[in-house]
């Protein structure tokens, strides 16, 4: 017994100090400010080290070299934890402005909605603006998911209908620097910063499809009207959070999903932990089984008319963008 304890320990031990090693290797790489190949040589040596300690784990002096790791493991947290945003930085100009909000009764101004032009992926025309809603005219929330890079994962997007028919969506994103471009490794050791936009739909929706020719499916939700109209508050107080102090985007940990689902839940929403809310690809059936879209006509048949591809480039990227997508797309609401 005192034998398959220490083998037990042991096999924790190996596991730990093999994931501290290969992220400490990665922060080393991703975060160390100096020039190359700096930062490579200490990922290497730590690489090193951490597989010298895995060799020590099966010796007697075990205990010993685990400590040295332990500490200096914990010394290169709390450099990690000096890591901040910075405040200097020059955008990608759809990332110029974050969106803020001020709310005064049923009155919400925003300040820094996009409305872009888009013409191709690096020609536009640039236009932030205010906008005034009455929250009492709140009526809907939809959800779309733009599928970039197959069928597993999606960017996902919520949009909030008013009764005049305007929409207003929201995306939670990375803030790209002028000349940044997305890694899911890199953005997972501080790399770029997070955003909140609220867009005109034909700018956020209709840049993926006509412009990017990404694959966009839009889902009328089921939800209470006051749990709407707290959603939205939600993702304005996030936007004013990140107005005011600056926050990393994770890939992992704080991306566009599980951002939607912290507003859900602080909002006093169920949302049932489930591996679709991380292979975000699959959410359409999470929302299914939770009875969020429309139940009556089988998955398959929901996902091919939520497809909104071919109505929105027939259409173009003019005024009535918002109602022609949603022609035929079931509403569980009706």
């Amino acid at each position: 017994m005192r034998r398959f304890g220490l083998f037990v320990v042991v096999t924790f031990l190996f596991l730990a100090v093999l994931l501290a090693s290969i992220w400490t290797a990665l922060a080393a790489f991703y975060r160390l400010q100096m020039p190359q190949p700096g930062p490579i040589a200490v990922a290497a040596l730590f690489c090193i080290f951490g597989l010298l300690t895995l060799i020590a784990l099966f010796t007697r002096l075990r205990w010993l070299v685990f400590v040295i790791f332990a500490a200096t493991f914990a010394a290169v947290l709390i450099w990690w934890s000096t890591i901040t945003p910075p405040h200097d930085v020059t955008f990608e100009p759809e990332d110029a402005q974050q969106v803020t909000g001020k709310i005064e009764g049923d009155r919400l101004v925003l300040t820094g909605v996009r409305n872009f032009d888009w013409r191709s992926k690096t020609d536009h025309t640039e236009k932030w603006e205010t906008r005034s809603y009455d929250l009492s005219k709140l009526r809907s929330v939809d959800l779309f998911m733009s599928y970039w890079a197959g069928p597993t994962m999606a960017h996902t997007m919520m949009s909030f209908g008013f009764e005049d028919g305007e929409q207003i969506a929201w995306s939670i994103e990375v803030r790209y620097p002028v000349g940044g471009s997305y890694s899911p490794i890199a953005d997972a050791f501080k790399t770029d910063t997070l955003i909140v936009i609220a867009a005109d739909e034909r700018d956020v929706i209709g840049l993926r499809i006509n412009v990017r020719g990404e694959d966009v499916y839009l889902y009328r939700l089921k939800v209470p009207p006051e749990d709407i109209r707290a959603i939205l508050v939600g993702y304005v107080n996030d936007a004013n959070a990140l107005a005011a102090e600056p926050q990393f985007y994770n890939s992992i940990t704080t991306n566009c999903t599980t951002a939607i689902v912290r507003i859900l839940r602080l909002v006093g929403a169920n949302v049932p932990n489930d591996w679709r809310l991380l292979v975000n690809g699959y959410l359409p059936g999470y929302l299914y089984d939770q009875q969020r879209v429309d139940t009556r006509l089988p998955l398959a048949e929901l996902r091919e008319r939520s497809r909104i591809n071919e109505r929105a480039k027939a259409f173009g990227l003019m005024p009535g963008f918002s109602a022609k997508i949603r022609e035929g797309v079931p509403d569980p609401n009706k």
